[in-house]
């Protein structure tokens, strides 16, 4: 326990280290991007790692809450009302989202939340007096929480990285306190969840629900950060985006979907300035994931750490013994 507090004390120490270390501003803002859409994973691994329930309309919760943010704030209003706004807006939608989708798991599930999905982006896409259309809508300012003004990439990741460490503590309490254990016994053994007395329905209702939340707060950190939004946000490939930084890094795991993060936004920002088909080099990089390590980056590196570490113990046995039997 004291190694993991130390673990999770050099990680946190790393990330406030990065805006000094990194210095230049681009990358800055590519670190703000892996934190804001860390996020997004965080909220999708809660139905996918732990529910059970892999869900291809995420983006359209994200845009949802990106919406009503930039909508209020190009129509006057302030920056806290606009916030709030857009995670209220954002719980109602997903309470709709899955009042429709927890009617059916597996297949049926995925293509009800595409569904739905792809209702939020034709809407987006179409409603042109509200949204519009493929001009989105432009944000002119950050806010300034205790006076501290965001407009700087360092002032940004800073208040970025505040709002990722609370989604992970949450994320955190919620995996470990009984209801994240009866939310994996819904995933794994339903019928039995049923026949002792749990809600099943509600119990992945309740998880869907914290799910739209980290999704809605992802929302509001990608309008500041990009300050526009645009039906582009909630496309197809926007969620499987977010499904594939979830399943690369480690579905059910609390580090997987941010290291899922870190290698899209990496490959998708960074590795296209010098890789034309860089979407090419994403889909084999997950390909190999799937073939090596098909439970994702983090349990793989750890299985192959343990592998590695077995494998060495015969040999340092056969070493002290051969030495103990030399005269």
């Amino acid at each position: 326990m004291t190694g993991r507090r130390i673990g999770v004390a050099v990680a946190i120490l790393a990330l406030i280290a990065v805006p000094f270390v990194i210095g230049e501003v681009y990358y800055v803002n590519i670190a703000s991007q892996i934190l804001l859409y860390a996020i997004f994973a965080l909220g999708l691994n809660v139905l996918v790692g732990y529910a059970g329930l892999v869900s291809l309309g995420h983006a359209g919760l994200f845009g949802v809450a990106a919406y009503v943010t930039a909508y209020l704030l190009a129509a006057g209003y302030g920056h806290l009302v606009a916030i709030l706004a857009a995670i209220a807006a954002g719980l109602v939608v997903t309470a709709g989202f899955a009042a429709l989708a927890l009617r059916a798991t597996g297949i049926s599930f995925i293509m009800i939340s595409l569904a739905l999905g792809e209702i939020i982006w034709g809407l987006a896409y179409r409603w042109i007096s509200l949204t519009n259309g493929d001009n989105g809508i432009s944000v002119a300012t950050r806010p300034a929480p205790f006076g501290l003004p965001l407009t700087s990439a360092r002032g940004f990741y800073d208040a970025t990285l505040v709002v990722f460490l609370v989604a992970v503590a949450a994320c955190a309490i919620f995996v470990r306190s009984p209801f994240g254990a009866a939310l994996c016994g819904t995933r794994d053994q339903p019928r039995r969840m049923n026949t002792l007395g749990y809600h099943v329905w509600m119990i992945r209702f309740w998880a869907f629900m914290f799910s739209g939340l980290l999704t809605s707060v992802a929302g509001i950190l990608f309008v500041y950060y990009n300050e526009f939004i645009s039906p582009q946000a909630l496309a197809l490939t926007a969620s499987a985006e977010g499904l594939l930084m979830v399943i690369s890094g480690g579905a059910g795991t609390l580090l997987g979907p941010v290291i899922g993060a870190a290698l899209v936004v990496i490959v998708k920002n960074v590795v296209s300035a010098y890789v034309t088909r860089w979407n090419f080099v994403l889909g084999a990089i997950f390909v190999l994931i799937v073939v090596f390590m098909p439970e994702g980056l983090v349990p793989g590196s750890v299985r192959f750490w343990r592998w590695v570490t077995a494998s060495r113990r015969p040999r340092v046995a056969a070493t002290v013994v051969e030495r103990e039997s030399r005269p």
